[in-house]
């Protein structure tokens, strides 16, 4: 894992918040205290650290987040970036809290030769087919759609909503991008398990990097899990590299 530049870090997880927008966020000192009912993710149901140095009663902080997210009635989740404090980690370690999930954010430049192959594709206005969609590509739970049309709609940031079909009007690939001044954030990235290897999923990134470049982005940047391979393979041809990564804790059963 490369040594992160905090200032960027920073700038990410701050675009982040805004292109994935909590329904509710608190801060206790530097920790964002981020939860919402409508929807079950982890990054926006779970307690970031924000600045390595705020390291000021850890344990009873600990305490009231967890109590917080009792009340809320889901278990309390730390996500640890390399804003957190080390000593915040070593406690957690020391406690036998899991670590799960560990997540590569990567980035690269938007250049032309990113998209030099791809079609000119205009981003759906209809939120709710575009999740129908990654629904049906990505295997989610389809409970989940009127939370994901929630969250969705509550970006102000502009956002593009990406869909590749097959010739039968199947859905093949679908992604989400938020564009937040120069930055262009990929999201929900999915391809069905029959459309696989047909490049789909290479055509709707391109066609996305260049409407992101139209609107005025010059870097884009994205999430993924570490043991995803094939997918990091992807955005590596794209030009994409790693900024830093994370992961996600709980505390023992």
């Amino acid at each position: 894992m490369p040594n992160a530049d905090l200032a960027v870090v920073r700038r990410i997880e701050a675009v982040g918040f805004r292109s994935f927008p909590a329904t509710a966020t608190h801060y206790d000192g530097t920790w964002a205290i981020r939860q919402t009912a409508a929807h079950p993710s982890k990054r926006l149901n779970s307690v970031t650290p924000l600045d390595p140095s705020d390291t000021a009663d850890i344990a009873r902080r600990l305490e009231l987040a967890r109590q917080r997210f009792e009340a809320f009635g889901r278990p309390l989740v730390m996500r640890l970036t390399p804003l957190a404090p080390p000593e915040l980690s070593a406690m957690l370690d020391a406690d036998g809290w899991d670590r799960f999930d560990e997540t590569v954010v990567m980035a690269g430049p938007i250049d032309k030769e990113m998209f030099a192959a791809a079609v000119d594709q205009l981003p759906l206005q209809n939120v709710g087919r575009w999740v129908d969609a990654w629904i049906s590509l990505s295997g989610a739970d389809p409970s989940r759609k009127a939370g994901m049309v929630e969250v969705i709609s509550a970006i102000k940031a502009e956002s593009g909503l990406f869909l590749v079909e097959e010739p039968a009007g199947t859905p093949a690939s679908a992604v989400r991008c938020v564009r937040d001044g120069e930055l262009a954030g990929i999201f929900e990235m999915a391809t069905g398990t029959a459309s696989r290897r047909r490049g789909h999923a290479a055509n709707v990134l391109g066609s996305t990097l260049k409407w992101a470049a139209s609107r005025g982005a010059a870097t884009a940047w994205l999430q993924v899990v570490s043991d995803n391979r094939s997918a990091i393979a992807l955005y590596e041809r794209f030009g994409f590299f790693e900024l830093y990564r994370y992961d996600y804790r709980k505390a023992p059963q």
